[in-house]
C-alpha cells in the first residue's frame, strides 16, 4: 500500500531539500510501506538516541553513509544520545586481547565519534544504553514520538514512560531524526499497543527481574504482555526501586523475545490510566510461578567450553546499572566480603553505568568503598567487550539476561553473583 504524504513530505521525497534528504525520505517511505503504514507522523521528542556506538572496521558503509549525510551539510533535527563505547583500559584484558580491541576490531572509533559529533551528539558523556536516566539526560516525555532503536531504551521509553516508538534498526533511528518523521504502525498506534497476553504472576517471593522478563519474552516473542500481580512485589508507585527493576525486566523482555512494550497492571502510564481496556479480545495466558522461572533458568545452555571453569570475569550492568544500583551493590558487596572474611572480591569484577552516572557516583561515599572491595566501574557496554573473539572463551559471569543471551556469558541470578564474587563457591 502507498503511503500518503503531506505536502512537506512530498516535497522533500521530491528534492526539496536536496538529494541526500531525498533519498533518507524515500528510506523511510519504503520502510514504512513494508509495515503497512499509511503515513508519517512528526518526530516529538527533544532529543533522539542512536543504537550504533562502536567503530567496528567491518562498518565502512555506515562511515561512508555518515559522510555522505554530512558533507550534504545535513545535520539531525535532534540532538542526541548513543549507546555505550566498547573500549575502557580500566576493564581487564591482556595484551592479545587488547591487541585485537584495537588492531582489528574497533579501529574506527575515534573517527566514528568525530562523526557523531557533528552531526550532533549532546555532550562528550552521552554514551549509554539508559540514555532515560536523569543523570544522562535524554527522558522522553509520556506520549512523544521516538525514533530510536536499541532495545532495551524503546521497550522503557514505551512501558515505563509512555512514549510511542517502534523496535526500529540502527540507521533508521538517525533518518527518523534528520529528517523529523516517522511511519506511524504498530507501537506509534493504540491498536498496536493493547495486549495480546495476560501474564499472571504467582510466585511466592519477589522474582528475579532479569528472570522473569525472560520467561516472559521468551513465551510472549513481540507480542504486548499485561502483567497482573507483580506490583504486589514492586508496588505501585514509579519510584526509583520500580524502575530499576523494570529497566532490567524490560532488557530481558527484549532480547531473550523482541517485546516492545510491556504493561504493568496498577503501576505503568498506560495500565494505570486505561486499566484491563488495554487487553485485546481473545488475549492468551501464561501464569508465572517459582517452577516455571526455575524451568527457564535451568534449560539456559552452558557454551562454555569447560563447564566446570572457574569464571575469569564478572559483568554487570547490560543495560547499565542506575545510581541507587550501584550504591545497593556496594553495600552487598562489602556486607559478603565481611561474612566470607575476605578483604577484595575473588574475581575481578565490572559494573557498568553511564558515564553522568558513574560522575554522581564518585561525588558519594559509596565510590571509594567499592573501589576498596576491588570491583571496578566503567561506562563500556559488556556486550562490544564480549564480541573480541579472544574474549568469548573466557568464562565470564553475568546476570544480565541480555549478555547471557548474546554472547558467551554465563547466567546467575544476583544473590548468585554475590555468592561467587565474595565468597566463591562452586557454579
Amino acid at each position: 500500500m502507498a503511503m500518503i504524504l503531506n505536502d512537506e513530505q512530498q516535497a522533500i521525497l521530491n528534492g526539496s531539500k536536496g538529494e541526500t534528504m531525498a533519498k533518507v525520505m524515500k528510506t523511510l517511505v519504503m520502510y514504512g510501506e513494508t509495515f503497512g503504514a499509511e503515513r508519517l507522523v512528526p518526530v516529538t521528542s527533544k532529543y533522539n538516541h542512536l543504537v550504533t556506538s562502536f567503530g567496528l572496521k567491518v562498518m565502512s558503509p555506515v562511515y561512508d553513509l555518515m559522510a555522505q549525510i554530512l558533507d550534504a551539510g545535513v545535520s539531525s533535527s535532534q540532538k542526541f544520545s548513543v549507546d555505550p563505547r566498547p573500549l575502557d583500559k580500566n576493564v581487564p584484558a591482556n595484551f592479545l586481547q587488547n591487541l585485537v580491541f584495537n588492531k582489528f576490531m574497533y579501529t574506527k572509533q575515534d573517527f566514528y565519534e568525530g562523526q557523531l559529533e557533528k552531526l550532533g551528539l549532546m555532550n562528550e558523556d552521552a554514551f549509554s544504553c539508559t540514555c532515560y536516566m536523569d543523570e544522562v539526560g535524554n527522558k522522553p516525555q509520556k506520549g512523544e514520538i521516538l525514533s530510536w532503536a536499541e532495545s532495551s531504551a524503546v521497550v522503557y521509553a514505551n512501558s515505563v514512560l509512555g512514549a510511542r516508538c517502534n523496535r526500529n534498526s540502527g540507521i533508521i533511528d538517525l533518518m527518523g531524526s534528520i529528517v523529523g518523521y516517522v511511519p506511524e504502525f504498530g507501537l506509534l498506534t493504540d491498536e498496536g499497543r493493547k495486549a495480546t497476553w495476560v501474564v499472571k504472576i504467582e510466585t511466592t517471593k519477589k522474582p528475579e527481574a532479569q528472570l522473569l522478563g525472560s520467561a516472559i519474552g521468551m513465551k510472549v516473542m513481540e507480542d504486548v504482555p499485561y502483567v497482573v500481580g507483580l506490583d504486589k512485589w514492586i508496588g505501585n508507585e514509579l519510584d526509583d526501586s520500580a524502575c530499576t527493576y523494570l529497566k532490567d525486566f524490560g532488557a530481558a523482555t527484549a532480547s531473550n523475545g523482541a517485546v516492545g512494550l510491556y504493561h504493568i497492571a496498577n503501576l505503568t502510564p498506560e495500565a494505570v490510566e486505561l486499566g484491563e481496556s488495554l487487553i485485546a479480545e481473545g488475549a492468551k495466558e501464561y501464569v508465572v510461578t517459582d517452577a516455571e522461572l526455575e524451568r527457564v533458568k535451568n534449560e539456559y545452555p552452558v557454551i562454555w567450553k569447560n563447564k566446570d571453569a572457574t569464571p575469569k570475569l564478572c559483568f554487570m550492568g547490560c543495560p547499565h546499572m542506575s545510581l541507587q544500583q550501584l550504591k545497593d551493590w556496594t553495600d552487598k558487596v562489602e556486607a559478603g566480603l565481611k561474612e566470607a572474611g575476605n578483604k577484595k572480591v575473588l574475581i575481578p569484577t565490572v559494573f557498568t553505568a553511564a558515564p553522568g552516572v558513574l560522575k554522581e557516583f564518585e561525588k558519594t561515599p559509596y565510590a571509594a568503598r567499592l573501589k576498596a572491595t576491588g570491583v571496578i566501574t566503567s561506562y563500556i557496554c559488556p556486550l562490544m567487550y564480549m564480541n573480541n573473539p579472544l574474549c568469548k572463551k573466557m568464562p565470564v559471569i553475568t546476570s544480565s539476561n541480555k549478555l547471557r543471551t548474546y554472547t558467551t556469558a554465563r547466567y546467575y541470578t544476583d544473590d548468585e553473583i554475590l555468592m561467587q564474587i565474595t565468597k566463591g563457591g562452586k557454579n
